[in-house]
């Protein structure tokens, strides 16, 4: 059986979080961009909406392992990792004056939703 204490409940809410912003990133692409001062073009709108999608898919795969009656670390350790690449990629977006300094707001989320993530993964793979 699971333990469902409040860091299991912390990584449902990244889930849910995950997959709501990254079908707002689907849908809203021009939005957002702007949101983060960043040049909205048919190109950085396609590419923008291609990483909301990838956002979209890792949030469900995560939040279907947590709801899941059984463990899957595997899915926990890989969604962990995806979070720590979405910060290195928004950090240097802002590094590179892609982005404005809003966006490191959504990076270090990501930095501590990933942190969060291989907790619960190193907590779960030692009760296996």
């Amino acid at each position: 059986m699971k333990t469902r204490d409040g860091l299991y409940w912390a990584l449902v809410v990244i889930a849910v979080l995950t997959v709501i912003s990254g079908l707002v990133q689907m849908v809203a692409t021009d939005f957002e961009l702007r949101m983060l001062n960043a040049n909205s073009t048919a190109t950085s709108r396609n590419f923008f909406g291609i990483v909301g999608m990838f956002m979209t898919l890792f949030g469900c795969a995560m939040l279907h392992a947590l709801l899941s009656s059984t463990n899957h670390p595997i899915v926990i350790f890989w969604a962990s990792l995806q979070k720590f690449g979405a910060f290195c990629a928004v950090a240097l977006g802002v590094h590179r004056g892609i982005f404005s300094a809003l966006a490191l707001s959504v990076a270090f989320f990501d930095f501590g939703s990933g942190a969060v993530g291989l907790w619960y993964w190193r907590r779960i793979r030692a009760t296996r």
